[in-house]
């Protein structure tokens, strides 16, 4: 199409054109003319939000779960400063996202106008690319190159200002065809010399899951790792890299991993790394893998060269996408034996994610097993930051690539949005929201949008009456010396059914099972309400051990 539009008019074309069917936003008046245009837009489903916090993440979250760039729009000033933290979590978990901005007219620029920002400037530690659209003629351009830097390399969000004026400029614009992802072949030589370095090793593991992964890739992995029988471990809240039921999955790193897990990526003599950026948390402090790793091989394998031999040295760095460097692996290693360590590495998993039972009045552990007994195994698992989430990190069992949304950044809040975006797009399967009491009310306002889009979910809120991570913290650095951590909580089923949501309250494990199917068997969005005791600080350990140490 090449006519005279609106910029507002212009953008949304470009959006649909790109293949946007949704779009999560906070109105603001310095976006009016896209919202004009919106109302004659039927192909795009525009959700309302009710924090541009809870906008950022659930853009975020719907990037996860489709492979294309989720997209917000928010207003300049506090809008943008609220959705900020989406793009933090967009670029730290390798997210495709777009954040688009309404800016004040660019007549009033540089002069501190209302609500004025140099957002290029604010967001470019944030994000992949930080630009301003000051010529409604070059919207396609800029549209297209956003969808193009956000999906290809590493993926990861782009944000996009827009001056209120240059929105109500009628211009003359080219519309651009759909970019899709750039697809990087692998090397057979590459691949051939992974294979033989593969070989060679004595104690391989795979670390698996990050940017680029989609739902072949976790076949193929899966594939290959039954073939050859190297251990596949899942990156940091990347447990659904492949289906923790695969006959060679080990568990997944991160904070308080099984131990016999961490002492196998010790003692590897090779580590294959696909996919993964070996962050902090991955690595435990950059510790269990150190970047120079002495006496192991490091095989790096990632879609973004600047992410190879930056960090840590690769013995060999392969820039390709993981599905295709996978799929030559399996190919090369078909006529090879399989050593026994998959198997033994998935035994000492499957030991460690069996709940044993602990003297607590409402114990979290037989909850996730009675969930995992009652719910499908395709569900999706979503969580924000806390002690809580390790429950499940440990005791649920993933049903493949698609099945978990939990921020690498470690953001508070973030579980129910990223509910509601998956439960939008995937309205056929079942959504579970988990939220510690402090992480809940950082975005629980997000119930209305649950109950206004009329999603079918499940939240449950773990209510140990603290920001229990920073208590645990307290007591290993500080003992006894409490300060700040402390939470009055509202009744948090009382505030449920206020939004219209259907709630309870549990407080002993006995009661937790018939909860659930009630649950289960309500249709809309369903909260449980579960009172923990603080001292069962984590699935391990207790406070007293932490402060005893």
């Amino acid at each position: 199409m090449n006519i005279n539009r609106t910029g507002g008019r212009i953008l949304v074309d470009q959006l649909v054109a790109q293949g946007c069917d949704r779009i999560f936003t906070v109105p603001g008046e310095s976006f009016l003319a896209v919202l004009d245009a919106l109302h004659d837009t039927p192909a795009i489903d525009l959700v309302v939000c009710r924090q541009e916090g809870g906008v950022g993440l659930m853009a975020c979250a719907d990037g996860a779960l489709t492979g294309r760039p989720g997209i917000a729009f928010v207003t300049r000033g506090p809008g943008a400063t609220n959705a900020s933290i989406g793009v933090h979590v967009a670029m730290q978990d390798s997210q495709p996202m777009i954040l688009f901005i309404g800016d004040v007219d660019r007549g009033m620029k540089d002069r501190e106008g209302f609500q004025e920002v140099d957002f290029p400037a604010m967001f470019a530690p944030l994000c992949k690319w930080a630009a301003k659209i000051d010529d409604a003629a070059r919207i396609p351009e800029y549209v297209a190159r956003a969808y193009a830097t956000a999906m290809n390399g590493r993926p990861g969000p782009v944000v996009l200002a827009l001056p209120e004026d240059m929105l109500l400029d009628v211009a003359e614009a080219l519309d651009r065809p759909r970019v899709n992802r750039v697809e990087q072949d692998a090397l057979i030589e590459a691949a051939s010399t992974a294979n033989d370095m593969l070989r060679a090793a004595r104690r391989p593991v795979a670390i698996i899951g990050g940017a680029g992964w989609n739902g072949n890739t976790a076949e193929i992995v899966e594939a290959f790792g039954v073939a050859t029988g190297v251990p596949l471990v899942a990156a940091f809240r990347r447990q659904d890299a492949v289906g923790n039921d695969c006959p060679v999955y080990a568990g997944n790193l991160g904070y308080g991993p099984n131990p016999k897990l961490a002492a196998r990526v010790r003692h590897a003599d090779l580590i294959l790394v696909l996919g993964a950026r070996l962050g902090e948390a991955t690595t435990d402090g950059y510790a269990l893998v150190t970047p120079d790793h002495p006496g192991q091989s490091l095989i790096h394998v990632h879609p973004d060269p600047t992410e190879l031999n930056s960090t840590y040295r690769a013995d060999l760095a392969i820039c390709a996408d993981p599905e295709r460097f996978a799929n030559l692996m399996e190919m090369l290693a078909a006529d090879q034996p399989a050593i026994a360590a998959g198997a033994e590495a998935h035994a000492d998993y499957l030991a460690w994610s069996t709940s044993a039972p602990r003297d607590l009045a409402l114990d979290l552990g037989p909850c996730v097993a009675t969930m995992r007994e009652r719910l499908p195994d395709d569900t999706i698992i979503c969580n924000g930051a806390g002690n809580y989430s390790g429950w499940w990190h440990r005791y649920w069992r993933y049903g493949g690539y698609g099945t978990q949304l939990a921020p690498t950044a470690g953001a508070m809040g973030y579980g129910l949005p990223a509910a509601i975006a998956a439960a939008l797009r995937q309205p056929d399967r079942t959504v579970v929201a988990l939220a510690g009491d402090g992480c809940f009310l950082m975005n629980g306002q997000e119930l209305a949008t649950a109950v206004a889009q009329g999603v079918d979910m499940l939240v449950l809120v773990i209510d140990n009456g603290w920001y229990g991570t920073i208590r645990m913290h307290q007591e290993r650095e500080f003992p006894g010396r409490i300060t700040g951590t402390k939470l009055h909580n509202p009744d948090f089923a009382a505030l449920a059914r206020a939004y219209g949501c259907w709630a309870e309250t549990i407080e002993a494990t006995t009661d937790f099972a018939p909860a659930l199917d009630r649950a289960m068997a309500e249709q809309g969005v369903r909260l449980l309400h579960l009172k923990t005791d603080v001292e069962a600080i984590t699935a391990g350990t207790t406070l007293s051990a932490v402060r005893g140490r």
